[in-house]
């Protein structure tokens, strides 16, 4: 799954197309992602299904409009695009930078709730080179936002690494661990199948919400009143729930723009947690630098820089 392109920005080789429904609209949902040039990002193209307005939701912090159950870009009143974080996840730890988002609803796709089928289909296309170097965001020094009994933290690594862990009143979940260097190897094995989780006793409430309408056993691992897992096939793996929150780490971080170099370390964290964790980063002018890839950073810095690179990414 080494599919990174000599530290160039890459883009795909051609167009996928998705279709799937909306784990809180329930209603289906077409998108496409398309090749796009150097530094453009990754763009969200909604098209409000409501309204028929039209609009490009740039892949960055700024976007963000809510991270109450998921992330959302865009105002929540006007053309917006929710659960962004498992498609972003693949993106990014597939070093896809560049790509056009085109999508007929306010959400993207849930899929098997997991990131896999999105690693399939990246794989499946393959990527290009661009004639543009990759940017990196390097952490120099921690940055810590702690959210009542949670906490989130950015700290210096020479490498693209993860440190998560979850506490759950739960029989079923209970206190996970996941630490590991983030690769397209990684992710591809460890993480990308992981599903989103959650309990039968909340459905209810949610339903009356308007959120997760189109949640179901096939896209979601539901724990009972029981707390047992009531999915007939039971996990993927003994740890999925905290693998399924290191995936939306990584797709939520990835709304920094570019891959960081640097730990993230998270208790009991979730996107409110990890948009704040970033916010605080970016917010601080001397906790990061924005580095290019290894063979055109400046000689003063050039070192460190290739040391972190090669560590975290497969090239």
């Amino acid at each position: 799954m080494g599919i990174n392109v000599l530290g160039y920005q890459t883009t795909l080789r051609e167009r996928i197309d998705f279709d799937g429904i909306g784990v809180h609209s329930g209603k289906r949902v077409s998108m496409s992602l398309s090749p796009a040039e150097a530094d453009t990002g990754i763009i969200f193209n909604v098209t409000c299904p409501r309204t028929g307005d039209c609009r490009d939701i740039p892949a960055t912090i700024d976007s963000i409009g809510a991270t109450d159950l998921c992330t959302v870009l865009g105002a929540m009143d006007g053309p917006h695009i929710a659960t962004v974080e498992h498609l972003m996840a693949a993106l990014t730890a597939l070093n896809v930078d560049n790509v056009i988002v085109e999508v007929d609803a306010n959400e993207v796709p849930v899929m098997d709730g997991s990131s896999a089928a999105y690693v399939d289909a990246i794989l499946e296309a393959g990527l290009v080179s661009l004639p543009a170097m990759r940017r990196y965001l390097l952490v120099k020094k921690a940055i810590r936002v702690d959210m009542g009994a949670s906490w989130g933290e950015f700290v210096p690594y020479q490498g693209n690494r993860y440190e998560v862990e979850i506490d759950f009143d739960c029989p079923a979940i209970g206190r996970q661990t996941f630490c590991s260097d983030m690769s397209a190897e990684v992710f591809g094995k460890e993480l990308a199948r992981a599903r989103t989780f959650g309990f039968m006793k909340d459905v209810e409430r949610l339903w009356a919400a308007g959120f997760a309408l189109g949640s179901s056993l096939e896209n979601s691992v539901v724990i009972g009143d029981d707390n047992k897992v009531i999915n007939a096939e039971g996990l993927r793996y003994t740890d999925e729930f905290v693998r399924h929150k290191t995936l939306d780490a990584i797709g939520d971080l990835a709304l920094s723009g570019m891959p960081f170099i640097g730990c993230y370390r998270s208790y009991r964290g979730g996107h409110k947690l990890n948009s704040l964790v970033l916010q605080a980063l970016l917010e601080d002018s001397e906790a990061y630098e924005i580095v290019e890839t290894p063979n055109v950073v400046p000689a003063r810095r050039r070192a460190e820089a290739q040391v972190a690179v090669y560590a975290g990414q497969p090239l």
